[in-house]
């Protein structure tokens, strides 16, 4: 299925997209990475934010929304379709510029843009 990685998948949600997701725990496919810290839900521009804790020493890392495969509000979970690994060869996280075009277009190719 070709879509936006920057938007979220039609079936992630079960309910209210509109759902706050900061302070929801954030799953791998293979465990907890973190918690979400910050969320855009711009249309064609969504993602979260994750501070991974101790498991990367305190590193956040911005999730494109088309990684998210369900939230469940009930849980405070947020799931995603990548691996702990994957998350965290990721490029980078710079508070300063993670918002700039080139970061997201490095985050676009390393998270496949365009495909789930």
């Amino acid at each position: 299925m070709t879509e936006n990685i920057w938007s979220y998948r039609p079936e992630a949600y079960s309910g209210e997209q509109t759902l706050g997701l900061v302070g929801f725990d954030v799953e791998a496919t293979d465990g907890k990475i973190g918690s979400v810290d910050e969320e855009s839900d711009a249309v064609g521009d969504s993602y979260i934010v994750v501070d991974t804790g101790f498991w990367i020493f305190g590193k956040k890392v911005v999730l494109p929304a088309g990684t998210v495969i369900r939230v469940d509000p009930q849980e405070r979970k947020v799931y995603i379709s990548r691996t702990k690994e994957e998350i965290k060869q990721a490029p980078e996280f710079d508070e300063a510029t993670y918002r700039e075009p080139d970061y997201r277009d490095r985050l676009s190719d390393y998270y496949g843009a365009g495909t789930w």
